[in-house]
């Protein structure tokens, strides 16, 4: 698994996407366990300093957004990792700037933030569900590469990643949703109804990757019909790209703190 095999460089065909690649249990959780340990060697290498990261996680319903969020979740600290879940606008935001609520959300120095779907929403859903006028969301191509650049100018590093899933396997985990009492929550009426669409969305989600896949910001495309090499795939492309150029060593120990741990330590 190399990282460059994910990266967008021309425009995708989402149904040409037919080889999907699978992982044993046993090697995915030993891999895992690996690539979380230095997730969060990354983290501790941030804090005290000026990195921090984005991770924009964009994918078809059911792809498995949630499940490479909760696996980062077990291995980061909360007070410097944050995730936000990406829902349509509050009454108090329909009027604003759409990218403005993003602006809030920004990490601080030392942080790690996750975007569950992210400022695409413009290319994607409201485009499809023509929330968005085709002015706006053609125009919306332009002011996402602008936004992100600003972003990576000031120091911010950026992952994106698209999880994709064939129809026939939605179908499957819509079903085990369905079935499945402790699955329910997760799905909704607007679950069902883009389903219908899922032609239009392949449209716009190749003409936003063609659009904003950048040298800067580029988008790692993953197929996930198997969730454990999707989950493995993820955290690979995150640790490539927040890890480029940061030491994981452990830091030395301020010399002040030596000397009164000595002090302390040496009394009786």
């Amino acid at each position: 698994m190399k990282v460059e095999d994910f990266i967008v460089s021309k425009r995708p065909r989402l149904s040409a996407i037919t080889k999907h690649r699978t992982v044993e249990f046993a090697d995915y959780e030993r891999q895992l366990a690996a690539m979380q340990s230095t997730v969060q060697a990354i983290q501790q290498a941030y804090l005290g300093t000026r990195e921090r990261a984005i991770l924009v996680l964009e994918g078809w319903d059911t792809a498995g957004k949630g499940g490479v969020v909760r696996r980062l979740g077990w291995a980061l600290d909360p007070r410097s990792f944050k995730v936000h879940p990406i829902s349509a606008p509050a009454s108090h935001e329909r009027g604003k700037h759409y990218l403005q609520r993003f602006w809030e959300k920004l990490p601080e120095h030392g942080q790690i933030v996750v975007f569950d779907r992210s400022w695409y929403g413009r290319v994607l859903v409201e485009r499809v569900e023509g929330i968005a006028t085709t002015r706006e969301w053609r125009r919306g191509y332009e002011e996402i590469n602008r936004f992100e650049r600003l972003l990576i100018d000031d120091g911010i590093r950026i992952v994106k990643i698209f999880l994709h899933i064939s129809a026939a396997e939605q179908i499957r985990r819509f079903k085990d949703r369905v079935t499945n009492p402790l699955k329910r929550w997760k799905l909704s009426y607007e679950d069902f109804r883009n389903r219908q669409r899922w032609a239009e969305y392949e449209v716009a989600i190749e003409d936003m990757m063609e659009e904003t896949s950048t040298k800067q910001a580029p988008w790692y495309l993953v197929p996930a019909n198997d969730k454990p090499f999707g989950r493995l795939a993820a955290f690979k492309i995150l640790i490539a790209r927040l890890g480029d150029g940061i030491s994981l060593e452990p830091r030395p120990l301020d010399p002040k703190i030596a000397h009164l741990a000595a002090q302390l330590f040496d009394r009786p």
